[in-house]
């Protein structure tokens, strides 16, 4: 029976693991999603989002806490910057699991987890820079463009441009068992 026995062990030995976990809480910290398999994912669920309540305190003892699990500063400055005030009303609940299906080299079910607020504050944060940035785009295209360029043709399939056309190596067939020849111990 499996009384008390909590976790995943993921095929690594402790210190792997808990390296493993840190290494993926960082990475989400600072992407704010990433793609993994859904075993792991799974494990890193609680382990992030102790360290998002543990950054809501705001203390510098929370502050060494944290320093212990996320080794990059630049991360820990942006957890208790940026993150620990979007999910200060949020009594929980920081991250979303969403599965992929199975990979196609080892049929490994992946998934990706990210922080469930992500899509709001990069929506806001990419729509003021754009709204800025749109205008002086369309205002130093107007002063430049004196000439219009002539578009690049596109290479056809066919073999009439030499160089404009791509060659691909041709793909060894593997002959069917019939034809293939077989050693004997007399030959």
């Amino acid at each position: 029976m499996r009384h008390r026995v909590a976790g995943r062990k993921l095929g690594r030995t402790t210190a792997h693991r808990q390296a493993l976990l840190r290494n993926l809480s960082t990475e989400l910290l600072d992407k704010e999603k990433i793609k993994t398999t859904l075993s792991k994912a799974k494990e890193l669920r609680p382990f992030a989002e102790k360290i998002i309540t543990l950054s809501k305190r705001e203390t510098l003892h929370a502050r060494r806490r944290v320093l212990r699990l996320v080794r990059d500063k630049k991360v820990v400055a942006k957890l208790f910057d940026t993150l620990s005030a979007r999910f200060a009303q949020r009594p929980g609940g920081y991250t979303r699991i969403i599965k992929l299906g199975p990979r196609k080299g080892d049929n490994a079910e992946l998934a990706i987890i990210e922080l469930v607020e992500a899509e709001k504050a990069v929506e806001t944060e990419a729509a003021e820079p754009q709204a800025e940035a749109r205008p002086a785009k369309k205002a130093t295209a107007k002063k430049t463009t004196g000439k219009k360029k002539a578009a690049p043709k596109k290479a056809s399939g066919t073999k009439t441009g030499g160089a404009a056309t791509k060659s691909r190596p041709k793909k060894k067939t593997k002959a069917p068992a019939s034809q293939k020849k077989t050693r004997r111990s007399g030959d």
